[in-house]
């Protein structure tokens, strides 16, 4: 296992308090987003070097065993328990054997959130020693159309325990994502299991999204269709205003560049966004009115 310097990662002396190694953190995952930096390749990478190191550094009981035994603070207590056995009287010594140690680099502790598919389905990779991967999990959630517009964090529950994972704007539904290290403890120092998330988007009772496109149905009054003017609606985005032609016809379409679903992980990119008018024509019209429109009709 390499060492890494978390304090350099930071950007922080090794006495730096808890706020300072906070403030520090908020300010460089800010910065090194993923989605923030997409034309970064490395991009990912330091973003998840950031996270693991804020992991050790702002847990007090893993920061003390990282200053203590640098890149093997995971092993500590196996560490302890062992010089503990060694001290005992001639007779009662018990060999310890080292277990879960592992070659690779510590940044496979933390995975990036959404980094990555594969296998799943509870199956259990053992070792030569005994030991054996914790099981995987699999795990649905359901989600609004609305919901997956922006990205935002949601804090989900899983064998007892919270977890709070980032949800990147624009994810489809049923689309699958794993994180890492989340699922059943491994045995015998074996690497934990992994977390399958199934995202569940609901269908939206105005919009229907079509890959990054959004289609909806707009009613204009008789009077701005054949007039023409301006309709504002309500967007996933906000409020919209459109600018109606005259004598628009029942049915037509108009596409809006650019304001439709955003783009999984493509920062600032949208489809677009196509509504189909729905002219809607008056009822319960007075005498004056029916009067009105026979002299219309006759022009």
């Amino acid at each position: 296992m390499t060492y890494i310097d978390y304090y350099e990662v930071l950007g922080v002396p090794k006495t730096a308090t808890q706020d300072e190694i906070k403030n520090a953190y908020r300010k460089l995952a800010r910065k090194s987003h993923p989605d923030l930096n997409p034309n970064d390749k490395d991009a990912k990478a330091k973003f998840q070097r950031i996270n693991e190191a804020n992991e050790v550094l702002s847990d007090p009981d893993k920061r003390k065993k990282y200053d203590r035994y640098g890149k093997d603070w995971q092993q500590s207590e196996q560490y302890e328990k062992a010089r503990q056995q060694q001290r005992r009287p001639a007779g009662t010594w018990q060999q310890t054997q080292f277990e879960g140690a592992e070659e690779d680099d510590f940044s496979d502790f933390f995975d990036f959130l959404f980094g990555g598919g594969g296998g799943g389905g509870g199956k259990q990779q053992r070792g030569g020693n005994g030991s054996a991967k914790g099981q995987d999990y699999d795990a649905e959630l359901k989600l609004e159309l609305s919901q997956v517009f922006t990205t935002h964090q949601k804090t989900i529950t899983i064998d007892g325990k919270s977890l709070r994972i980032t949800i990147p704007a624009g994810i489809e539904n049923n689309q699958r994502i794993r994180v890492k290290g989340h699922g059943g403890k491994g045995k015998k120092g074996g690497p934990d299991g992994d977390l399958y998330i199934t995202f569940k988007i609901e269908n939206d009772p105005v919009f229907i999204r079509n890959g990054n496109d959004l289609n909806t149905t707009v009613d204009l009054d008789l009077y701005t269709a054949v007039l023409g003017g301006e309709k504002t609606i309500d967007t996933f985005g906000g409020k919209l205003k459109l600018k109606v032609n005259p004598e628009t016809q029942n049915g037509s379409k108009i596409r809006l560049k650019g304001k439709g679903f955003p783009v999984y992980k493509k920062e600032d990119q949208f489809g677009d966004l196509y509504i189909t008018y729905n002219v809607v024509l008056p009822t319960n019209l007075n005498e004056k009115q029916k009067e009105l429109f026979t002299q219309l009709s006759k022009l």
